[in-house]
């Protein structure tokens, strides 16, 4: 699996607020046999996993997400789309809908963890985040010369990214605010100045309306927050019918609307979208949830000018997208990637990496330094 496969998501028309714009994602069914569930904590924000006996991540982690994979339901029959209640939920209200409770913020322990019956918690984003953090993680296999002794006892540790929360994005809470969801609603495309800031996907569209405000809690890009506030107006979706000398009956204009539908989707597959579905992925499997598999993955980190995401997916036994979330990432967070997979790829010898990049070995030290990594060589270098 190399690619993003969104069979069964039909775009609608975007919906335009300032330099935002909106793509609503919807099914023609909800995928059988996997609902999510919010999971919010009590506090300011900041969390703490455990990786690993020696290994913390720290973050702004406001909720996790809870796959449940169980058959349970109304009618009883697995996949049948039946409601049920989540580990982490409470059943209120006049129609006894199900809600989502606070509970305290412990330090959470794995960035996917099982939970009673077939669910899982996961912190969504954070695994992707986790997982381009990790890139190259050991730091250099070899003891060259050149190379810290902090550098080869700890690699890159720590390693920090920076990002910023979607209440920042200009525009981004009003535009989540204001505009509709469709019925069938189970996922939304998010672009700032037309840019491809983040695409949000889950199996049932009564997840996604339970989920869709938290796209201002999410984590984005600093080159999205940049766009926002410094970001012209974009153009809205206006459907042309023509003169109307064709359309004399309801069905002449339905079907004429429906072609404008289509259009519209042919467009955005083609000029918006193109930049996160044709790129192929290194996908990382995190774990198995019957018949259905939570991955993260990153981008190849080519610096051809376009877009790159990293991400995390839960796909069926098909391959077919049921959850996804991505972040995009800067120019100097590809850079960064990028410079990594060479060095790891040379060995981390200097010299066979300057070779690889066409460059001079000191060259090569200066983008080490520029991209951060100080630090992982001696001060004599």
């Amino acid at each position: 699996m190399n690619r993003l496969d969104l069979t069964g998501l039909t775009t609608r028309p975007a919906q335009v607020w300032g330099g935002v714009r909106l793509v609503p994602l919807v099914r023609g069914a909800p995928v059988e046999g996997l609902r999510l569930h919010r999971e919010v904590y009590e506090g300011l924000g900041a969390g703490l996993v455990e990786l690993g006996p020696r290994s913390h991540y720290v973050s702004y982690i406001p909720h996790g997400l809870v796959a449940d994979w169980s058959s349970g339901g109304e009618s009883g029959v697995p996949g049948s789309g039946g409601q049920s209640a989540a580990y982490g939920t409470q059943l209120g209200g006049g129609q006894d809908a199900p809600r989502t409770v606070r509970l305290p913020r412990p330090a959470h322990h794995r960035m996917a963890k099982r939970r009673p019956g077939d669910r899982l918690r996961f912190l969504p984003l954070h695994l992707a985040l986790e997982g381009y953090l990790a890139l190259h993680f050991g730091g250099p296999s070899t003891a060259w010369e050149e190379w810290s002794r902090r550098a080869l006892r700890d690699g890159l540790s720590p390693r920090a990214e920076d990002a910023y929360l979607g209440w920042s994005v200009r525009g981004l809470g009003d535009a989540l605010r204001i505009f509709e969801i469709h019925p069938d609603q189970c996922g939304v495309m998010v672009y700032v100045s037309d840019a491809l800031a983040a695409a949000f996907v889950v199996p049932h569209p009564e997840d996604y309306r339970l989920l869709h405000a938290s796209l201002v809690e999410d984590l984005y890009g600093e080159l999205v927050h940049q766009y926002a506030l410094y970001g012209a107006p974009v153009a809205e979706f206006g459907a042309r019918l023509g003169d109307g000398a064709h359309i004399v009956t309801l069905a002449d204009l339905r079907a004429a609307a429906r072609g404008q539908e289509r259009a519209w989707e042919e467009a955005h597959g083609a000029l918006f979208a193109r930049e996160l579905l044709d790129s192929s992925y290194g996908f990382d499997r995190v774990y198995r949830m019957g018949s259905f598999t939570l991955w993260r993955f990153l981008p190849p980190f080519v610096r051809d000018g376009s877009g790159q995401h990293i991400g995390e997916t839960i796909t069926d036994h098909k391959g077919r997208v049921a959850y996804l979330k991505t972040f995009r990432l800067s120019d100097a967070q590809i850079r960064r990637g990028y410079l990594l997979h060479v060095l790891a790829g040379a060995d981390w010898e200097l010299s066979r990496a300057a070779g690889v990049l066409g460059s001079s070995r000191e060259e090569l030290v200066r983008r080490i330094r520029a991209a951060g990594f100080s630090e992982l060589l001696k001060g004599n270098v």
